[in-house]
């Protein structure tokens, strides 16, 4: 994707499409689309591509959606998605060969060393792409975006007992993923 460079501080130049166009949802929620991408992605750049598209999806459909209720909401999620979206497909593009990821050996990991924080953030970037994307959406949503579990089950629309439940098993799954930075 080819990107733009993002400006954290739009300009009015009169060319606003109103309080309830495209770019008024712009304006209001681009700040909150990048920075969940960002705390996906981890990446400024990965980011920026994430809001590009959140908004361009939405711009090619502009006349199929009515946000007017669920702006925040839609946006938010549209967000993750984007950022986990790009993960997978970085993933794919770029998958390590097994055998190298065997034969390494266990680390263990120290809050306090920032370059194992680091490969931490990655692996855990890396195990999300395995998740279902349901659950890494949940996940993202709880333990990265901090939502309560009522909130996610309200968001997308399911019971608090289906969303404790996905988390558990994604827990489950990740920290097996896991286990060489954590020291298991």
């Amino acid at each position: 994707m080819h990107a733009v460079t993002y400006d954290p501080e739009p300009r009015d130049d009169g060319a606003t499409a109103g309080p309830g166009g495209l770019e008024g949802l712009f304006r209001e929620h681009h700040r909150r689309v990048y920075r969940t991408a960002l705390r996906i992605t981890g990446n400024p750049t990965d980011a920026e591509d994430v809001l590009q598209t959140v908004f361009l999806r939405l711009a090619k459909r502009s006349g199929s959606v009515d946000l007017s209720d669920s702006a925040a909401t839609y946006l938010h999620r549209a967000a993750v998605n984007g950022a986990l979206d790009l993960l997978r497909a970085r993933k794919r593009s770029s998958e390590e060969a097994l055998e190298d990821l065997e034969s390494a050996p266990a680390a263990t990991f120290s809050p306090k060393d920032p370059v194992r924080q680091s490969e931490l953030s990655s692996g855990l970037r890396k195990a999300l792409t395995k998740l279902t994307p349901k659950a890494a959406e949940i996940f993202t949503l709880r333990y990265i975006e901090g939502h309560a579990n009522r909130e996610i089950a309200r968001m997308l629309g399911s019971s608090q007992t289906a969303v404790a439940v996905i988390l558990h098993r994604s827990r489950r799954r990740l920290a097996h993923e896991l286990t060489g930075f954590i020291g298991g």
